[in-house]
């Protein structure tokens, strides 16, 4: 099992949470589909929760903050950082935006939301008492990360200034254009970057979920109230499935033990 009690890197998908109007229907749709054990923190955290997997922290679930008004329910991936100040600096000097300037957590962690130059959405986390995730990779827990943006160069130029990506691209270049992202100095995937200019939807990061049964897990959501948007489909990666929440927060499935077929242009 996965597991990691230290802060993360610099720039790596570290945390992920989900917004929504009520907490507690996403606490017994998620534990249900999940199996997740959703904990209640203190009155000072503002009615956010905690899910558990194995008795380590792997995903956050909050209610949706005050004037942010008609705001989605949304999946948030968060990056570590050393300092966050200096990385929300970084934000607005690579041409992105501070949407939620830095604030500490309590005593946990510092935390700020932006968005890239072309609106993708992420959080960046400065781990103090809360390092991030605590397990990944396997059931139940978060596997990948990937941005579909429709302005694919510019966001591999941004998140490069922001956070020293380098990138390996993966995909043909005509019909599937896809990287791969890895820290500075590392050649360890930790994250991907898909061009969306084809399908006019607007730019996000998309959270997977690693499952052990990708079609269980789709039809169980679905008698849960969720939508399947794509799925269950083969792939090199894995047998996936993409679906929204009943609240319409938007997430992927994976079973990364069922990979079918070769990675295009390998």
């Amino acid at each position: 099992m996965p597991t990691r009690d230290e802060a993360w890197p610099q720039g790596t998908p570290c945390w992920i949470d989900c917004q929504v109007d009520d907490t507690d229907a996403a606490r017994d749709f998620y534990s249900t589909l999940f199996g997740w054990e959703v904990q209640s923190g203190p009155a000072e955290a503002g009615g956010y929760l905690m899910a558990m997997v194995d008795g380590r922290p792997a995903a956050g679930i909050g209610p949706k903050p005050e004037g942010m008004g008609e705001m989605p329910s949304v999946w948030t991936t968060y990056f570590a950082a050393e300092r966050a100040d200096e990385i929300a600096e970084r934000v607005s000097r690579s041409g992105g935006q501070v949407l939620v300037p830095p604030f500490d957590v309590l005593d946990v962690g510092r935390m700020f939301i932006a968005a890239d130059p072309a609106g993708g959405v992420f959080g960046v986390w400065e781990a103090k008492a809360h390092s991030g995730a605590g397990v990944y990779n396997q059931n139940g827990a978060y596997c990948w990360n990937e941005l579909h943006t429709p302005a694919y160069d510019r966001a591999q130029q941004f998140y490069s200034a922001v956070f020293g990506w380098r990138y390996t691209e993966i995909g043909d270049g005509a019909d599937f254009t896809y990287s791969t992202f890895a820290l500075p100095g590392d050649s360890h995937e930790v994250g991907g970057m898909m061009d969306a200019s084809a399908l006019s939807t607007p730019p996000y990061w998309l959270t997977w979920i690693q499952v052990d049964d990708t079609d269980a897990i789709l039809a169980r959501a679905t008698e849960l109230g969720a939508s399947v948007i794509m799925g269950a489909e083969d792939s090199p990666f894995g047998r996936t499935g993409i679906l929204a929440a009943p609240q319409g927060e938007v997430f992927g499935v994976i079973d990364t033990a069922a990979a079918v077929g070769e990675v295009p242009g390998s």
